[in-house]
């Protein structure tokens, strides 16, 4: 019986505890923004289309894809933009449904109630697009100076409020028809 109750004990607090050595809820290395382009070599990774990277549970986007490359730097807002490169939680902020690039316009579309963001998860403003309160959130991030991106995925800012189309602050679609 003591036998049994210490498996029991240890087997659940061992599911209890935090993976903070390397998987979701601690610390990816994701790579270089060469390596990014190879995980994903059938998408438009240059053009700043998002690229999904599993075991970060996030869509690693090129802020400015003229630049090609992640720029050294810290940032614990999530915001990238002094590092080129956003990372984004794959999970809608509606109901935690996981949306979709879309190659048509290069948004992210989530296929559960509609919700629509630009390619850097900024959420478009109106009914039309969707019932999510906010923009997608991110998480902080580190390209060290040999331009390898780590992104904490235990620290989670929440995306901010959605902007209108038309208006500074998000990228228009590529195309009026998306893929939902």
């Amino acid at each position: 019986m003591a036998l049994w109750l210490t498996e029991v004990l240890g087997g659940t607090l061992n599911f209890l505890w935090p993976n903070l050595s390397g998987g979701f809820g601690g610390k990816v290395v994701i790579g270089t923004f060469d390596d990014v382009k190879l995980m994903n070599s059938t998408l438009p990774i240059a053009e700043g289309f998002p690229s999904y990277v599993q075991n970060a549970h996030a869509f690693i986007v090129l802020i400015d894809p003229s630049r090609q490359e992640f720029l050294p730097g810290t940032d614990t807002t999530g915001d990238g933009t002094a590092m080129n490169v956003r990372p984004l939680y794959q999970r809608c902020p509606h109901l935690g449904c996981k949306p979709n690039p879309c190659l048509k316009n290069f948004w992210l579309e989530c296929p559960c109630h509609g919700s629509r963001y630009d390619r850097l998860g900024i959420k478009a403003a109106g009914t039309k697009y969707g019932p999510a309160p906010r923009s997608m959130d991110r998480f902080s991030a580190t390209v060290d100076k040999d331009g390898v991106l780590t992104v904490d995925t235990g620290k989670i800012t929440l995306g901010p409020l959605p902007v209108a189309l038309g208006q500074p602050g998000i990228i228009p679609p590529k195309s009026p028809t998306g893929c939902i």
